[in-house]
């Protein structure tokens, strides 16, 4: 009796690229000996829904689509209860946690590797009753991707992002946090804040900071203070852009952390809305999710099976 494959793509990822390239998609799975149930997403949390009822029945599942779609499926697979590994194929405008594991932008390379690939386990953050693979973040600019029209996303690629996001520099909302962690507390008015495992967010590089593993068991952290005059705004600016430390900008690695604030956060999980909450606890779940990736090569971000 053959494998089974689950493979749920998002039809309007990345100009729904994926169309011309799906029959190919799936002979290569046919020819790498899978039964494939195929499932194109109908509406928002719709990956979400089917890999948590059906899931179990399967020896995989493969999401394609953006980091939204993989959001989507990992969460599922999590709520469900279920163990089997993920491919994925990226297919979105941005595609930050497959830019991080080096997973191909060919597609069909992408289909190739989850056949003749081997599982890596890898580290998913948990945020209260919600989960995300890679980012949960608040404040400046972390509303933009799903504000931002899916069409202009399309079109524009990274610059959507850009042009959405100037439009706010002159009206920064700040909160007041505190915040406990393996790193200790801190306190104060935040602009932004920052939770990953990832090597670039947004596509934009060097917002993580150095030696970044998806499956150390830690998240890179980074919280920007509220600026009182230009010179701190550009004191962070150049921070951001370069190499120069900032006392604006708090960056650290934990296990673990809560932040209370005042008022309730607009939090964005994988680029998703992620809700409004006063107080969050985030933790991160060790080897929690398993991902196919290409057999014998090297993956500098994750640790080779053991």
């Amino acid at each position: 009796m053959g494998k089974k494959m689950l493979f749920i793509f998002n039809p309007r990822s990345g100009k729904g690229s994926i169309k011309n390239r799906l029959m190919d998609i799936l002979d290569i799975f046919v020819k790498g000996g899978y039964e494939i149930t195929v499932h194109p997403t109908q509406a928002y949390m719709d990956g979400l829904k089917v890999t948590k009822r059906k899931a179990g029945d399967y020896d995989i599942v493969v999401a394609s689509g953006g980091d939204g779609t993989l959001d989507e499926v990992v969460t599922g697979m999590l709520i469900g209860g279920h163990q089997i590994p993920i491919g994925y194929i990226p297919a979105g405008s941005t595609n930050d946690f497959a830019n991080s594991l080096h997973i191909s932008k060919n597609m069909l390379q992408a289909a190739t590797d989850i056949v003749e690939g081997v599982p890596h386990a890898f580290d998913v953050g948990g945020f209260n009753e919600d989960y995300f693979v890679y980012i949960a973040a608040f404040g400046l600019f972390t509303d933009v991707s799903y504000e931002t029209n899916q069409d202009m996303k399309n079109i524009l690629g990274h610059a959507a992002y850009i042009l959405e996001g100037t439009q706010r520099l002159f009206n920064i909302k700040s909160y007041n946090l505190r915040v406990k962690s393996d790193d200790g507390e801190l306190s104060g008015e935040f602009i932004f804040g920052m939770i990953s495992n990832s090597t670039s967010v947004g596509g934009f590089k060097r917002l993580t900071g150095p030696d970044v593993m998806l499956d150390d068991g830690v998240f890179e952290v980074m919280f920007i203070r509220r600026p009182k005059n230009i010179l701190e705004l550009n004191e962070i600016i150049a921070s951001l852009v370069g190499t120069n430390d900032s006392k604006m900008i708090e960056v650290f690695k934990t296990t673990w952390l809560t932040i209370e604030c005042e008022e309730e956060i607009s939090w964005t999980l994988d680029g998703e809305f992620g809700g409004l909450h006063k107080n969050v606890t985030i933790k991160n779940l060790k080897h929690v999710v398993q991902i196919m990736l290409a057999k014998n090569d090297q993956v500098p971000l994750i640790n080779p099976p053991e």
